[in-house]
């Protein structure tokens, strides 16, 4: 019976995963990356050091995880900002606010995790930039949508233009309060679109 018991206790591995990260974020955030250890996070898990190895198996790793985490969920609510677009206009402007309110969901970690992935080591550098390439991705995708005459690689480094410019301005965005996710967006469109929009 007790055994049993406990067996119907354990959270099942995808979610404990789910919560390590998330606490991982909050404590990385609140610490940095050096200053946190893995006892931080197993003690506010509530679970052994030894089984945060496991699933990561190391600090990197659960920093790297942290990341991926969050390049998922970007990736998420970009894809959704832009359904149903019927203009290039507003499928720019729709994505430049999602990312906006995504970094306003993340905003005490947003800068830790661009500062720090450098201390982190190079599997953190390299899923930082992995998270430009999934948006440089998106982007060049939706432009080629509704800009049907320009070619591909200019598209591509229009994408990137844009991802350099958000990621920038975000890292101002998440110190000040008295700037919106529209309001942010509205500051690219204007730097952006004369560019980009179709003659």
């Amino acid at each position: 019976m007790g055994p049993t018991k406990e067996r119907r206790k354990r959270m099942p591995r995808a979610e404990r995963e789910r919560q390590m990260v998330e606490v991982a974020e909050e404590i990385f955030a609140d610490r940095g990356f050096l200053a946190t250890s893995m006892d931080d996070v197993a003690e506010r898990v509530g679970v052994s050091k030894p089984m945060i190895y496991e699933y990561f198996g190391s600090k990197e790793g659960l920093f790297v995880a942290c990341i991926r985490a969050a390049r998922a969920e970007l990736l998420n609510v970009t894809l959704k900002s832009v359904e149903g677009v019927s203009s290039a206009e507003e499928a720019i402007r729709r994505g430049l606010t999602a990312f906006f309110a995504f970094t306003d969901s993340h905003r005490r970690s947003w800068k830790l995790l661009q500062a720090e992935a450098a201390v982190a080591g190079p599997d953190a550098m390299a899923e930082i930039e992995a998270v430009r390439q999934q948006q440089t991705a998106v982007n060049t995708t939706l432009f080629a949508s509704f800009l049907l005459d320009l070619p591909h690689d200019e598209l591509e480094a229009y994408a990137e233009m844009v991802v350099g410019a958000c990621e920038r301005l975000a890292l101002w965005y998440v110190q000040r309060d008295d700037v919106s996710a529209p309001a942010a967006a509205e500051l690219v469109m204007r730097l952006v679109w004369f560019g980009l929009r179709p003659n």
